[in-house]
């Protein structure tokens, strides 16, 4: 999957041969690479970070993660991680690991209460969702249901910073624009984790994803992590 939008974006003059030695598709990737040559520093430390950072997470979180896969599992007798197909950078798949906070026929049910959806866009929100589980509710709201992402950032299919991967029924309704926010590594939280949530417009969503997308580096990384442990600690649009 490749967009466009930067090419349409160039203000320089492309030569002639150029033009015939490349296809738009090639010339692309040659001027998306080339910006992200004085960035090489910037990925390695981001990398450096998520492996170490995930590693210390999963050892301090290990004994509360087998607490809830147990308090889980006893609710229901079912497999208490849920794993999903997500779209990551330049529209690769991905497994994503959650705790499960829904009922295990949750998918069957979707179709059943689309109707009464509360997000805009193409994503699916809705308050007292009647496929969320009461354990769920408590994980959701603290957002302990996110802890096993910690083996996403360690295998390097997530971030800890990033935008959140979208389902791939959700990606085929972008629109080109929108498409830019699969341009860097999905992440567990960026601007909209710790910006109210459940509270955004999916159009606003959109453009703080950009807006972290334009900016990224070190220092943004770092104090979106700190907004992020306050927004839990407050369950700022938490549900």
């Amino acid at each position: 999957m490749e967009n466009l939008g930067y090419l349409l974006d160039e203000k320089e003059i492309i030569p002639v041969d150029v033009q015939q030695r490349y296809d738009s598709r090639t010339y692309y990737r040659e001027r998306k690479r080339a910006k992200n040559k004085n960035r090489y520093g910037y990925q390695i430390a981001k990398r450096s970070f998520d492996i170490v950072g995930s590693i210390a997470a999963i050892v301090i979180s290990a004994i509360p993660m087998l607490i809830i896969a147990l308090l889980i599992f006893l609710q229901d007798g079912h497999n208490p991680i849920f794993k999903q197909i997500r779209v990551t950078k330049d529209g690769r798949f991905f497994t994503m690991y959650k705790f499960r906070t829904m009922h295990v026929n949750a998918e069957a049910m979707l179709d059943e209460l689309c109707s009464q959806n509360e997000a805009d866009g193409p994503v699916f929100k809705m308050k007292n969702d009647p496929r969320v589980m009461k354990i769920g509710r408590f994980l959701r709201r603290t957002s302990l249901d996110e802890i096993p992402q910690f083996f996403n950032v360690l295998n390097g299919t997530m971030s800890f910073v990033g935008p959140r991967p979208p389902l791939p029924k959700e990606m085929e309704s972008y629109t080109p624009y929108q498409l830019h926010r699969l341009d860097v590594k999905s992440g567990i939280t960026c601007y909209w984790q710790c910006s109210g949530r459940s509270n955004i417009m999916f159009d606003t969503w959109v453009e703080l994803d950009l807006k972290y997308i334009r900016e990224c580096s070190a220092w943004v990384d770092f104090k979106i992590l700190l907004r992020t442990v306050v927004a839990i600690l407050k369950r700022d649009g938490a549900e």
